[in-house]
């Protein structure tokens, strides 16, 4: 077996609006690494540069744009043409190797989203990079997000490790030549982003090993395939310990109100329990010991559609914990029976009346069984199934369905 390296290099970048992750991803690094290791942080705004100089944190080492950008004519070019988001993606394999040609001792670089949090040691990682030259993650999507491979890759850019030596360098000089030719935020052509360009890597390269490690890498788009637990001391996914997670289109809303996820809403309440809302909490207590929370737009007003947002999973709240877990609870309860009206409700605009009132019988059956234990969730019925519909059924129940039912 090839030798853990003596030192972990790990680097990454982040303006103001992803510093307080950034600041949580080098927390947990120090609490979770047993051997010596350095965060590389390329900080793609002053801001960021002031208040991590002012961190005086022991294993950060710091570097700005315009050194990554010094003498570097093409990337300067790419910057011109893109966007901010464009050009930060276009700078992800020229900060592994600008560390690298700076720092030749250095053994293994490994590039990280801002947004990833570890928990446990990366070196099961590590292992498998073993002898190989370039380590890379599959997102593993599960079934039903499978579709999203042809656009967005078959690889996550989340954490990438380059050995330095011939294979791992050639590896990365190409990379970095094609997110200078083409690096925008569309799928065009089999290209999306500096992500896809890692589809074919096995291939193309030699020394390319695929992680295997279930805990290493779960993310929103894979964990619904999972068997996760908790063992008393940590998430266990499929049997083996959570590494990292990544926390992706994780978004404040206000202090007190996220969205956990974007679009992947079916987030077991063991994740927001175990995961998400200590992410969260962390968030918050950052921003406010660094003061960050004064300079960020956080004052947000909650928009009138807070309740159904919540009471549908799309956002959570962060704090108190047990308050949290419990809206996400009930939430998760109030989905099915209002599916259930809801098909009952399009059941009925099309006459189908049978088959309405046995959506909206499954979907009262439900809502009952769920108000023995939540009393506190009878007030929200009219919520749940709006008071259209609600409209619509009292209307069934008077008989005037007969006068118009055309397909029973």
């Amino acid at each position: 077996m090839f030798a853990q390296p003596k030192e972990h290099h790990f680097c990454t970048y982040f303006d103001r609006n992803y510093l307080a992750r950034g600041l949580v991803l080098y927390h947990s690094l120090s609490q979770y690494c047993t051997r010596p290791f350095t965060l590389w942080v390329l900080c793609l705004d002053s801001l960021t540069h002031e208040m991590l100089s002012r961190s005086n944190l022991a294993h950060l080492r710091l570097l700005t744009l315009e050194e990554l950008e010094a003498g570097d004519t093409a990337l300067l070019k790419a910057k011109a043409e893109r966007s901010a988001v464009e050009y930060y993606w276009s700078c992800t394999p020229s900060l592994p190797l600008y560390i690298l040609r700076q720092n030749p001792e250095i053994e293994t670089i490994a590039y990280l989203d801002a947004d990833l949090c570890f928990y446990a040691d990366p070196i099961p990682v590590y292992a498998e990079l073993d002898s190989h030259s370039v380590l890379i993650i599959e997102h593993r999507y599960a079934p039903e997000h499978e579709h999203l491979a042809a656009e967005f890759g078959i690889y996550n850019v989340g954490l990438v490790i380059f050995r330095n030596d011939n294979n791992g360098l050639n590896c990365l000089h190409w990379w970095r030549a094609r997110c200078l030719e083409w690096c925008f935020i569309r799928a065009e052509e089999g290209k999306f982003g500096d992500q896809k360009y890692l589809d074919d890597w096995p291939k193309r390269f030699e020394g390319v090993v695929v992680l295997q490690n279930k805990g290493a890498g779960v993310a929103p788009w894979n964990f619904l395939q999972y068997r996760i637990e908790w063992n008393g001391h940590t998430l266990t996914i499929d049997g083996q310990p959570l590494i990292f997670y990544h926390f992706h289109a994780f978004k404040n809303i206000t202090r007190m109100v996220a969205s956990p996820a974007g679009n992947f809403h079916k987030i077991p309440a063991i994740l927001i329990k175990r995961l998400y809302v200590p992410y969260a909490q962390a968030l918050a207590r950052l921003e406010h010991t660094t003061g960050l929370e004064n300079l960020m737009s956080t004052d947000t007003p909650l928009p009138w559609g807070l309740m159904n947002d919540l009471f549908e999973q799309r956002w959570m709240l962060c704090s108190p914990s047990w308050l949290a877990l419990m809206v996400w609870t009930w939430g998760g309860r109030q989905l099915a029976p209002k599916k259930l009206s809801q098909n009952g409700s399009g059941q009925y605009e099309q006459g189908k009346t049978a088959r309405a009132r046995d959506h909206l019988l499954d979907a009262v059956h439900h809502l009952l069984l769920m108000m023995q234990k939540d009393l506190f969730l009878r007030p929200l019925v009219k919520i749940w199934l709006g008071a259209d519909f609600i409209a619509r059924y009292r209307h069934y129940r008077s008989g005037a369905h007969n006068k118009t039912a055309i397909n029973p």
